[in-house]
C-alpha cells in the first residue's frame, strides 16, 4: 500500500486551505529555470548553479526581481574540501557589479542519499547601504511531471499540546492549487506547520524537503500544468544591509526519490538525518537516552523541583541503583535555581524566576556537583534545564544586563535576551558553559515557552523587517555550537513548550526528549505523536508513567523518559526492570525504516486502531506496534507490511502470548491480521527470517 491509495483528509487546517495565492506584479514576471530532478547531486548543483543560469533561489533586490539581472552579476563557483568522498560542497557567488551586494550560496550534495541543500548569505561589500532586499526565496524550484495527474502533498501539523500533534497530512496539487504552510509565533514547529514534507508527482517521483530556520519559515507549493513549484523562505523579511554587513537565511534540503511507495523516500530521508543531521561523538552516531527524574514534583504549594534538595535527589539516584533501574541519564528540570522554592514559597515558582540562573544554595549549598557525581557514581549521566532566552523583569539576569533585554511592550512582564547582540550571545555562552563545567553537567536541555515574533517586531529598525530574527536565530545556532564545541560529548535535549522548535538546523544539533507538552500520561495521545513523527524524524522521546504493556508500549519511542514515582507503593521493582530491559531492546529498531499501517485519516479518537511497522533492511528483523483503543469494537484488523522480501519465510511471534508463526513477505504484505481482545489493548509482533 503507497501512501497514494492511504485515506485522504477531509478538512485541511485553516492556515494550510489551499488557496490560489495572490502574487506580486514584480514576481509574475520572472523566467523559470526547469530543474531536472538529479541523477548526480554534485552534477546536478554545478548545472542548477552554473554561469549564465536562474539558479534554484530568488529575491528581490532594489524592486526588481533577481531572475532580470542575477545573469548579469560577477559569477564565481569555488569547490570546497570536504571529508566524505560522498559529500560535495560548492560556495556559488553572484556579485553585483553597481551596489556591491554579493550572494553567497553554500551547496553541498550527498551522493549517497541524492540529496542537495544549501544556505545562502547576503553580503554588503559597498560603503553605502544597500538597497532593498525582499521576497527571498531561498528555494524556487520547479518540479515537472510528464505524466497526466496530480501531484501529491504529504506534510504534517507542528506542535500545539493536543492529541494530533505532528499529525500527518495527505493532499493532493490540483491545477491551480496552492498550499501554505508557516509555523506560529516564530518558533519553527509551532502549531499548524512542520518544516518537513514529501512532495509525490504523477510519474512517481518525488522531493522530500526539510528546512532549516529556527523561526519564521513559510513554504509555497503551487500547481501549474505539469509542474508544481515550492517557494520557501523567511516569512516577514524587507531590509538593506549596511556597509561590510552579512546576514544568513533558511536552509534548504531537497532528498529526491523515485519508485512506487513515497515511503521510499521518506525513509531514505530518515537515514539521511541519522547520517548528517545529527549529534556524532567520537565521529560516530550519538543515541538519545533513557533518562529519569527526580520523581517529578511535590506536594503544593510545591512546583517542578522547587522542593527538591541535595540530601533528597542523591537519595533518589541511590534508590534507582537499589532497584536495577538506573537510567543513562539523570535529568532534573525547571526549579533548581534561586527563588524558585524554599520554605516560606514567598519567591515564585519555576517560570515566574526565570532569569534566575543562580543555584539555590539553601537547597544546593555546594551546587549540583554533588547530584552529578552521585549519578556518575552509579554509571550515569546528568542532565539539567536552562530556558536562558527567557526572562521575568525583575530577575537577577534581567538586573543585571537591562541592556540585553527586548520587550514586547511595556505592560509584558516577559523579556527576551538578546542573543542577537553578539556581545551578550558571548557572554550568555561562556556563562552557561562555566555553569556546566563546574557542576559536573552532562547533557544540556534548552526549554523555550513564550512566542517570540512579537519581540522580533517590536525592536526592528525602521527599513529593517527580519533583521532581529535573523540575528537572534544566528546567535543561537552560536550559542549551541559553542557548548558542543566546548563539551565534545555533551547531547542537546531541545524543548520550546515540547516540540516547538524542531528544524533541521535544530534536529543537527539536537533532539526532543519531551516532544510534546500534550497532557501528561495521556498515552492515546503519545501512539499519535509517534506515528506522525516517525514519517521524518527518528530521533524523539517521550515519558512513560505505567509499567503494563499498553503504557509502555504507547510510550515507545528513540528516547524515552521515567515518569515513576519511586517512593510510593505503586508499580512493581520487576515490572519497571522488565519494561527497561525490552525498552533497550526493541529501541535500535527506531532507528530503522518506518511504515505507517494504519493509513493517515484522523487517527486521534479512542474508537480506532492504531498500528506502524518497523523494518531492519540489514538483517530482515523488524517488529509491529498495534493499539485497539477503549471505544473500538472491532477485535482484528488486517495490516500489510512492507519492506519485505517476498520469497523469504518469515517467523512471527507474539509478545501477548508467546506464540510464533510461519509467514512468507508475500503473505505479510498481502494482509496480515492483529487480533487484540481486549479494548483498551495493545499488541507487539517481533519477526525474523526463518532460521535466524
Amino acid at each position: 500500500m503507497t501512501i497514494s491509495t492511504l485515506i485522504r483528509t477531509a478538512v485541511l487546517l485553516p492556515a494550510l486551505t489551499a488557496v490560489l495565492l495572490a502574487t506580486p506584479p514584480c514576481i509574475q514576471a520572472q523566467v523559470k529555470q526547469r530543474i531536472a530532478v538529479p541523477e548526480d547531486a554534485g552534477r546536478w548543483i554545478t548545472t542548477a548553479f552554473a554561469k549564465g543560469k536562474v539558479p534554484p533561489f530568488s529575491f528581490v533586490y532594489g524592486g526588481k526581481p533577481s531572475a532580470e539581472f542575477i545573469r548579469k552579476w560577477k559569477h564565481t563557483m569555488q569547490k570546497e574540501q570536504s571529508d566524505d568522498p560522498q559529500v560535495v560542497k560548492y560556495r556559488i557567488s553572484y556579485l553585483d557589479p553597481a551596489t556591491g551586494l554579493r550572494a553567497d550560496c553554500h551547496a553541498t550534495g550527498f551522493r549517497e542519499f541524492n540529496t542537495v541543500e544549501w544556505v545562502m548569505n547576503f553580503t554588503n561589500t559597498s560603503s553605502e547601504n544597500s538597497d532593498t532586499l525582499e521576497l527571498v526565496r531561498v528555494a524556487d524550484y520547479t518540479m515537472e511531471t510528464a505524466d497526466e495527474g496530480d501531484f501529491k502533498l504529504l506534510y504534517a501539523e507542528g506542535s500545539y499540546g493536543s492529541r494530533a500533534d505532528f499529525r500527518p497530512i495527505l493532499t493532493e496539487l490540483g491545477a491551480g492549487d496552492s498550499i501554505r504552510m508557516a509555523p506560529e509565533n516564530g518558533r519553527s514547529s509551532d502549531r499548524t506547520a512542520f518544516p518537513f514534507f514529501n512532495l509525490e508527482s504523477p510519474d512517481k517521483k518525488g522531493v522530500v524537503v526539510g528546512i532549516g530556520w529556527t523561526g519564521g519559515w513559510y513554504a509555497t507549493l503551487s500547481r501549474s500544468g505539469k509542474a508544481a513549484t515550492l517557494n520557501s523562505g523567511m516569512e516577514k523579511m524587507k531590509l538593506y544591509l549596511r556597509p561590510g554587513e552579512s546576514i544568513r537565511t533558511p536552509r534548504i534540503c531537497m532528498l529526491f526519490w523515485q519508485g512506487n511507495d513515497p515511503m521510499d523516500g521518506n525513509n531514505r530521508f530518515r537515514r539521511f538525518m541519522l547520517a548528517h543531521h545529527t549529534r556524532k561523538i567520537d565521529g560516530k552516531f550519538a543515541e538519545y537516552p533513557l533518562s529519569a527524574g527526580f520523581d517529578w514534583g511535590d506536594p503544593a504549594p510545591c512546583n517542578e523541583y522547587g522542593c527538591l534538595t541535595e540530601e533528597f535527589a542523591v537519595a533518589l539516584i541511590n534508590r534507582y541503583k537499589q532497584f536495577g533501574i538506573v537510567p543513562e541519564v539523570f535529568w532534573l528540570d525547571a526549579g533548581w535555581y534561586e527563588g524558585s522554592g524554599g520554605p516560606d514559597f514567598s519567591g515564585g515558582n519555576w517560570s515566574t524566576c526565570v532569569g534566575n540562573w543562580i543555584i539555590d544554595s539553601t537547597r544546593f549549598p555546594r551546587g549540583l556537583k554533588p547530584l552529578s557525581d552521585a549519578a556518575h557514581r552509579v554509571g550515569a549521566k546528568f542532565m539539567v534545564w536552562f530556558e536562558p532566552e527567557r526572562a521575568i523583569v525583575n530577575s537577577w539576569l534581567a538586573k543585571t544586563h537591562p541592556e540585553w533585554m527586548l520587550s514586547s511592550s511595556d505592560k509584558n512582564p516577559v523579556q527576551l535576551f538578546d542573543l542577537g547582540n553578539r556581545e551578550a550571545c558571548a557572554w550568555l555562552s561562556k556563562y552557561i558553559g562555566d555553569l556546566l563545567e563546574q557542576n559536573g553537567i552532562d547533557y544540556y536541555r534548552q526549554d523555550f515557552n513564550m512566542g517570540i515574533s512579537p519581540y522580533w517586531e517590536a525592536n526592528d529598525e525602521p527599513g529593517r523587517t527580519g533583521m532581529k530574527e535573523i540575528r537572534h536565530v544566528e546567535g543561537l545556532y552560536k550559542f549551541w555550537d559553542y557548548l558542543l564545541d566546548r563539551f565534545p560529548r555533551l547531547m542537546i535535549d531541545n524543548c520550546a513548550a515540547g516540540g516547538r522548535r524542531l528544524d533541521l538546523e535544530t534536529m543537527s544539533r539536537s533532539a526532543p526528549l519531551w516532544r510534546t507538552d500534550y497532557r501528561y500520561g495521556e498515552v492515546n495521545g503519545y501512539q499519535c505523536h509517534t506515528y506522525g513523527l516517525n514519517f521524518f524524524l527518528p530521533l524523539h522521546g517521550t515519558g512513560i508513567y505505567g509499567t503494563d504493556d499498553y503504557n509502555f508500549r504507547s510510550s515507545l519511542s528513540s528516547a524515552m523518559v521515567i515518569n515513576w514515582e519511586i517512593t510510593s507503593i505503586r508499580g512493581s521493582i520487576p515490572d519497571m526492570q522488565r519494561v527497561i530491559a525490552e525498552y533497550k531492546e526493541l529501541r535500535p529498531y527506531f532507528y530503522e525504516d518506518y511504515y505507517p499501517l494504519t493509513g493517515l485519516g484522523d487517527l486521534t479518537g479512542d474508537d480506532v486502531w492504531l498500528a506502524y511497522q518497523l523494518n531492519k533492511p540489514s538483517d530482515g528483523t523488524g517488529i509491529v506496534v498495534a493499539f485497539r483503543r477503549k471505544d473500538n469494537p472491532q477485535d482484528s484488523t488486517v495490516v500489510k507490511l512492507r519492506g519485505l522480501d517476498p520469497q523469504q519465510v518469515y517467523s512471527v511471534q507474539n509478545g501477548n502470548d508467546g506464540k510464533i508463526a510461519a509467514k512468507t513477505g508475500k503473505e505479510l504484505a498481502d494482509g496480515l491480521t492483529l487480533e487484540i481482545g481486549e479494548a483498551p489493548g495493545s499488541l507487539l509482533l517481533k519477526y525474523s527470517p526463518a532460521g535466524k
